[in-house]
């Protein structure tokens, strides 16, 4: 097991270590090449996030360059890549159908104060608890939400009023619409959507969603098709960052976006540390998860400054740029500059980006999102946790985010303690002649009965481990209970315990705890174990004092 680190490292961000190793020209070639290249993924991510999540496009350009910046410059891992992600467009979209976008500011600044005291408060650790059947269930679901949120441009779709937003609101409102498809917007889709499938499959290093809003915004500038671009939609994009300032602060508008607020801290903190925990495994290196709690609460508070929304790790641009050979955080920061320049430079050409295929580029994401093989491989080996991914999946798509998060942690804890109530019991009887014997055997010949309590003693599996005690009809002179195989006892098991030993004592039996640990006798004496119970340092031992 690794050590802890010390407490002034928990909180040091990962560009220290760096730039302790000695940085030099080679570390910085390298960072270059790998921020170029997560810049020219990002582009079209960013943009199409932000148009999904009901945002002008440029906020989404924001968003990566000042979340960018930040989160390699204070955060905790040493690749990671900040940014929008496609996992917050539910959440966005609901914030800013609630409260407008100054209430998506403010919900972003409070989600940065939350993320930077979790990290203070040393939480991050917390984060890796989430069962693997959640986190794929979670993911999935908003995958299947996004898939549905695009159908509109993709098909290009006139509706009569609003889109809505709950799930099952939307679906009968996109079929009764289907009739006023627009055959360019679809071509456009799934022109996009194709390229980006083959590039995956046959040319991997090629940036295939880059490439297809360039071809789509080429076709559309060239043969002037009628489809909704980003100029005819909102006007093109801003070239350069607006002035920083805060949001507004009153209390009612605190307490209107704090739900929001609190879902955008807990989702990050999940999707931040999940991509540093995928950095990790490709680079053997260990990321510090309460200094990149701190580092992507900063970001997200200055992309609020900035007119900007969610900054969160994202697992594709992170694994892009680890690919790409990064050496460090600086590869980070080069991707934001490069997306600046972008901004400043390009922004006039952006506007005949077509809808439909930024559409294209997010149903790419959104099928990525859902994992068919995890479940495949959870249906034939695991049930249980099948049902809890698909349970979280169904609420986050039905219900909300938080709540499928909540509901799914529940069934998780419920499937790990039935398990483990599972192994745990009373594992063997044994008598002074060393035969064993079972806990409905009967007779009053012993002398000494020796009975193994086996996995952990919890308030899981006290009932099952009570019933095999009681039926227990011996009446031995001595009984030892061997608790070296008890990994772990609560106060329920204590409490349970201690009853059986009292219930013993009154029956006239001498009692002996062997192989209990220390923390384990303080807790059966807080439970009101019996004055003058003896205690052995294992079985062997108190059956010989017996």
């Amino acid at each position: 097991m690794h050590e802890p680190a010390p407490l002034i490292q928990q909180f040091t961000p990962k560009i220290f270590s760096v730039l302790t190793e000695g940085y030099g020209l080679r570390g910085l070639r390298a960072d270059l090449v790998a921020g170029l290249t997560v810049a020219v993924v990002a582009l079209p991510l960013s943009l199409a996030i932000a148009i999904a999540s009901g945002v002008p496009p440029d906020r989404g350009l924001i968003t990566a360059i000042v979340g960018g910046v930040l989160v390699s410059l204070l955060g905790g891992s040493r690749f990671q890549i900040g940014g929008p992600a496609g996992a917050f467009i539910v959440l966005v979209m609901a914030t800013v159908q609630r409260h407008g976008l100054d209430g998506l500011m403010l919900a972003t600044f409070l989600s940065g104060l939350f993320l930077a005291l979790a990290g203070g408060l040393r939480l991050g650790g917390f984060v890796k608890f989430i069962p693997y059947p959640v986190t794929v269930g979670f993911t999935a679901g908003i995958g299947v939400i996004i898939l549905a949120s695009q159908m509109r441009p993709f098909l290009g779709l006139n509706l009569e009023g609003p889109e809505p937003g709950p799930f099952l609101e939307k679906l009968p409102v996109l079929w009764a619409a289907l009739p006023t498809f627009g055959p360019l917007n679809l071509a456009l889709g799934l022109g996009a959507f194709g390229l980006i499938a083959v590039q995956r499959r046959i040319a991997p290093q090629v940036p295939g969603m880059l490439l297809a809003i360039v071809l789509a915004g080429l076709t559309v500038w060239l043969l002037n098709l009628p489809v909704p671009t980003i100029g005819s939609a909102y006007g093109g994009i801003a070239a350069g960052l607006p002035a920083p300032h805060l949001p507004d602060f009153t209390l009612a508008k605190v307490q209107a976006v704090l739900p929001d607020a609190l879902a955008f801290t807990l989702l990050g903190a999940i999707e931040s540390l999940l991509s540093a925990v995928v950095a990790d495994s490709m680079t053997g290196r260990r990321h510090r998860s309460n200094a990149e709690l701190i580092g992507q609460g900063v970001a997200n508070m200055g992309s609020a400054c900035f007119g900007g929304f969610c900054v969160t790790g994202t697992i594709a641009r992170t694994a892009t740029n680890v690919r790409a050979g990064a050496h460090g955080p600086v590869a980070g920061m080069i991707h934001a500059l490069a997306l600046l320049l972008v901004m400043l430079l390009f922004a006039p050409l952006a506007a005949a980006i077509p809808l439909a295929a930024l559409a294209g580029v997010l149903v790419s994401v959104a099928l990525h999102m859902i994992d068919l093989r995890a479940m495949r491989s959870l249906a034939r080996t695991a049930r249980a946790e099948l049902a809890v991914l698909l349970a979280t999946l169904v609420l986050t798509v039905l219900r909300d985010l938080t709540e499928a998060i909540v509901v799914g942690l529940a069934l998780g804890a419920l499937v790990f303690m039935h398990r483990m109530a599972q192994m745990s019991g009373v594992d063997a009887m044994m008598d002074e002649a060393n035969t064993e014997a079972r806990p409905e055997d009967r007779g009053d010949g012993r002398q000494t009965v020796v009975l193994r309590l086996t996995g952990a003693y919890f308030f899981g599996s006290a009932p099952v481990i009570e019933n095999v005690l009681d039926r227990i009809a011996a009446r031995p002179r001595h009984l030892v209970l061997d608790l070296a195989d008890v990994p772990l006892l609560d106060m329920t098991g204590a409490h349970s315990l201690a009853g059986f030993v009292r219930k013993a004592r009154d029956s006239g039996m001498s009692v002996t705890l062997a192989g209990a640990r220390s923390q384990h006798m303080d807790m059966l004496r807080c439970a009101g174990l019996p004055e003058g119970v003896a205690t052995a340092p294992d079985a062997r031992a108190a059956r010989s004092s017996g």
